[in-house]
């Protein structure tokens, strides 16, 4: 009776814990998510999420690479412009939904990483395991019986192993020995530098900044590495302006041909810039032939040559004969032979502002089958603008910001001819078109070229290479280093010693029968090569 009244006491008692089975608190709940989200199958999960999150950038226009075709997308789809407008899709890199993904998974790598570098370390450090009780049991094993006591044999076997550059233990009874042990300093670099590449990704991203800027070619003013000389500049979140370099350079030719024969006939190569620079502003002057994969090099920034094109000199006149516009335009290509799109805006014309926009064909020619004009070369063989003309508000006025390579036609009137076509203008060097209705003249002074400049400062791009390298290092000493243990156990049975052998090849499918009767060979030689 008193045992079933205790039994029932202790069944009755309330619990501190008064939660429902599963049921977690706070800090337990903070370690399950902990678990998670480092977990190697997140991080893949995040990895195709990040894949798959890239693809929208791969095919929508960004804002932060090309601007203008950004514009006329967005032109083109004005229903759709709003929404994807609101989802980041313009600008996916730097969206709030990308950048979470991207923190997520290096989150989840760190938090996997991390752990594992401390087991790896532990089982480089590890010494070989004791012999198990039966060594006939594994798979590949010798046994002998020789005379003489069982800690000669032992001593024997260390040498021997010690020899083939085996990390040894003695036991009691057994010597344990294993090799490639490196293999495990090859999973402890790799996924060390993992972290390194890691770290250095995220100072270029941070710390360092890119950008571009279209030169003419023959500019004497040239550029100067400040933030508001580049014409489109991505900075990183910490990135500090002091630490620029403070160089000046200018393009003094600009020259390239083109494939004559062959698969490739028309297409353009051997790219070289020349360029005049200054590394410090009271350095001397040097010069660089810049070509496209050979970067200048300046302290830790890199100057690229990325593209090229052509700038006609165009010069407008009002109705009074001044000039409301005269200036080398560049013109954005649109295909591989540089037929090229652009603008004039003459916002300062009287008695009505002008604005002017076409084409341009380096080499032209015209379709009957299409009735349009087209280029058949990127060389200037017989250069000409086709351009049309526009009348009104070009909506400079407001102060609102505008793209130089697009015409707001919002305000503006289209230039007819009486009979209703639009009034287009197709000029050569040197080859002037009088405008009707008195609103003056526009002229095709010459032609001029464009580089277009990439100038990037990345300041853990070393440590990424770094990490990399040593990444590959890592994965090849884990992949083809085989990791071997070996046990030699000796024990006095009768009037000899009994000695058994036996080898376990880790990383499988290795065949250590051979290594098990090399082995014995090598004990049982032992004694005579001594004497």
């Amino acid at each position: 009776m008193t045992n079933t009244t205790e039994r029932t006491s202790l069944s009755t008692r309330p619990s501190d814990d008064d939660r429902r089975p599963g049921e977690l608190n706070f800090r337990e709940l903070l370690r399950w998510i902990w678990r998670q989200v480092t977990s190697m199958r997140t991080a893949l999960i995040l990895l195709l999420l990040l894949a798959l999150a890239a693809v929208p950038g791969s095919i929508i226009p960004q804002e932060g690479v090309d601007s203008l075709k950004t514009s006329n997308w967005q032109a083109d789809h004005p229903k759709l412009t709003p929404i994807y407008d609101r989802l980041g899709l313009f600008s996916v890199y730097d969206s709030p939904w990308f950048s979470a993904i991207y923190l997520l998974l290096m989150l989840s790598l760190v938090g996997c990483i991390l752990p594992r570098l401390w087991h790896y370390w532990r089982g480089f450090r590890a010494q070989p395991p004791a012999a198990p009780r039966n060594l006939t049991r594994l798979p590949d094993h010798a046994s002998y019986v020789v005379e003489g006591e069982a800690a000669a044999v032992l001593e024997r076997a260390e040498a021997v192993l010690r020899r083939r550059r085996y990390r040894v233990s003695v036991g009691p009874d057994a010597v344990s020995a294993e090799r490639g042990y490196l293999r495990e300093a090859g999973n402890l670099v790799f996924h060390l530098a993992v972290v390194v590449v890691l770290v250095g990704f995220a100072m270029g991203g941070l710390l360092g900044y890119k950008g571009g800027v279209i030169l003419l070619v023959g500019d004497s003013y040239g550029f100067s590495n400040t933030p508001d000389q580049y014409d489109d500049f991505n900075p990183g979140s910490l990135f500090d302006a002091d630490r620029m370099e403070p160089f000046t350079f200018s393009i003094d030719d600009f020259s390239w041909d083109i494939y004559t024969d062959g698969p490739r006939a028309g297409m353009s190569r051997n790219f070289a810039s020349r360029l005049t620079y200054r590394d410090s502003l009271d350095g001397p002057e040097k010069t660089y032939d810049l070509k496209v994969n050979h970067p200048l090099s300046i302290g830790s920034t890199e100057v690229f040559l990325i593209g090229h094109g052509y700038a006609p000199v165009i010069t407008v006149r009002d109705g009074t004969g001044k000039k409301a516009y005269s200036l080398p335009t560049v013109f954005l290509p649109t295909d591989q032979t540089l037929q090229s799109i652009g603008v004039v805006k003459a916002p300062f014309a009287s008695p009505t502002q002008i604005g002017l926009e076409g084409e341009f064909y380096p080499t032209v020619a015209f379709s009957k089958q299409t009735g349009s004009y087209f280029s058949t070369l990127s060389k200037p063989a017989d250069p000409m603008i086709s351009m049309l003309v526009y009348t009104g508000d070009l909506g400079m006025s407001d102060g609102a910001p505008q793209s130089v390579y697009a015409l707001d036609k919002t305000k503006t009137t289209m230039l007819k001819k009486k009979n209703g076509a639009p009034f287009r203008i197709d000029l050569r060097p040197g080859e002037t078109v009088t405008l009707p209705d008195g609103l003056g003249s526009v002229t095709f002074d010459r032609l001029e070229e464009w580089n277009k400049i990439q100038i990037s400062q990345t300041p853990g791009k070393f440590l990424a290479l770094g990490g990399v390298v040593l990444a590959l290092i890592g994965l090849l000493g884990s992949l083809f280093i085989r990791p071997r243990r070996v046990w030699v156990r000796a024990r006095r049975e009768g009037d000899g010693t009994l000695v058994e052998v036996a080898a376990l090849d880790r990383s499988g499918g290795g065949d250590v029968a051979a290594v098990v009767d090399d082995l014995v060979k090598a004990l049982q030689q032992q004694p005579e090569e001594k004497q």
